[in-house]
């Protein structure tokens, strides 16, 4: 589900977001998975419903969803197979940064809470 305000769009499903700029010129939107690209409201929209249908794996077989998909994608400029690239990219990047911020707990570490995992 994506949530709106007057300046941000969020998800429930995804770490994605829309952001609104800021500034004296009218009312541009940026993707956090495609941060080069000023866009409308609209458009925002679409990359958000695209990351989130991309997101859900029950839509891979569904023909309706993923029509859906490359509507959004066109909306953006992109084929959905670009954005599922793209998308991808990122939860790679992301979970290669949470590998290094969240060291296992070595012997090293073990005394020093703040490097080792709490479970």
């Amino acid at each position: 589900m994506i949530r709106t305000t007057e300046w941000t769009m969020t998800s429930d499903i995804t770490p994605e977001t829309a952001y609104r700029e800021t500034g004296a010129g009218p009312r541009l939107w940026r993707l956090s998975w495609l941060p080069d690209r000023l866009l409308t409201r609209q458009q925002a929209w679409a990359g958000m419903e695209l990351d989130e249908i991309l997101s859900d794996i029950d839509s891979v077989h569904n023909r309706l969803i993923q029509a859906r998909a490359a509507d959004c994608a066109a909306e953006l400029g992109l084929l959905w197979e670009q954005a599922v690239i793209m998308l991808s990219k990122r939860m790679i990047t992301r979970l290669q940064l949470e590998e290094v911020e969240d060291p296992p707990v070595t012997e090293r570490n073990r005394n020093r809470p703040h490097l080792a995992r709490l479970h």
